[in-house]
């Protein structure tokens, strides 16, 4: 994003200022650091997650907010619609409801074939789970795959599911797109590796830290493209003239070297397809 803000001419330290804050997956700091941020009372905030932008939401609604990465906005309460936001935030979202077939899909397509599927999450950092969810379980069906619920809030319980779904036969784990899950990613890969479990994940960025597979919105264009909004608002446009944009670029990462280790077979079909297979 920053990068890309330099293509309008706005440049960190010149006649640009930004100040970063990282919540890392844990409520009580979003809150903490969106008042500081309010508090600094900038020209514009920029929230990458549904918690990022829940919290400044909540405190102010006049400094214009742009999201990336926010499922369901409408459902959420962020905006009144996308076409018209209505308020002081907009932006771009991260959820395709065939993104929530394509997952089981993929699990289905590996040896061996995955039956029974835990979906992880943790609920404070995922006020849309019930929406993704509900995609989940009506594409089951489809792929003869049980779905159910992993609520978690932190490594522990996230190897206590791991290590019960391990005791049971053709096992799988679906990792949704959220802050907590973003966070703690290193160990959500190690926990699947060290329990032989396959699991698919929404962000490019699980694969590339050794996770299986990965199927999702392309956050670095998400982010590209968010600039565009903040280079419009630094310049005077209106949030609520900018309606939010939904997700238009999605990429497959496959992790061979992990398949490998875990003695999966990967379709060729699915391997066919993926925009990046790492080996």
């Amino acid at each position: 994003m920053v990068q890309e803000l330099g293509t309008f001419s706005w440049h960190d330290g010149g006649n640009l200022h930004i100040d970063w804050r990282y919540g890392g997956g844990d409520p009580a700091l979003f809150a903490r650091y969106a008042a500081e941020l309010v508090a600094l009372g900038p020209e514009v905030l920029l929230a990458d997650s549904s918690s990022s932008l829940k919290a400044p939401r909540g405190q102010t609604w006049t400094i214009p907010i742009v999201f990336v990465g926010v499922v369901d906005p409408i459902g959420q309460g962020f905006v009144t619609g996308l076409a018209h936001p209505g308020s002081n935030v907009t932006g771009f979202s991260a959820f395709d409801a065939p993104m929530a077939g394509k997952w089981l899909g993929m699990l289905t397509q590996i040896t061996p074939a995955v039956a029974r599927v835990a979906v992880l999450f943790n609920p404070a950092t995922t006020p849309y789970a019930s929406l993704i969810l509900r995609t989940i379980e009506e594409a089951a069906s489809s792929f003869a795959v049980a779905v159910q619920a992993a609520t978690v809030s932190n490594d522990s319980e996230v190897e206590a599911i791991m290590e019960k779904l391990a005791r049971e036969e053709h096992g799988g784990v679906l990792v949704l797109p959220e802050a907590f899950t973003v966070a703690h990613r290193d160990a959500i890969i190690a926990l699947a590796a060290r329990h032989r479990l396959p699991a698919v994940y929404s962000f490019s960025l699980f694969a590339a830290a050794g996770g299986l597979m990965s199927y999702g919105v392309d956050l670095v264009d998400l982010h590209r493209r968010s600039a565009v909004y903040v280079d419009r608002i630094l310049k005077g446009e209106k949030p609520s003239d900018l309606p939010v944009q939904q997700p238009t670029k999605f990429d497959l990462v496959i992790n061979l070297k992990t398949a490998k280790a875990l003695d999966i077979t990967i379709a060729p079909s699915l391997l066919a397809i993926a925009d990046e297979v790492i080996e």
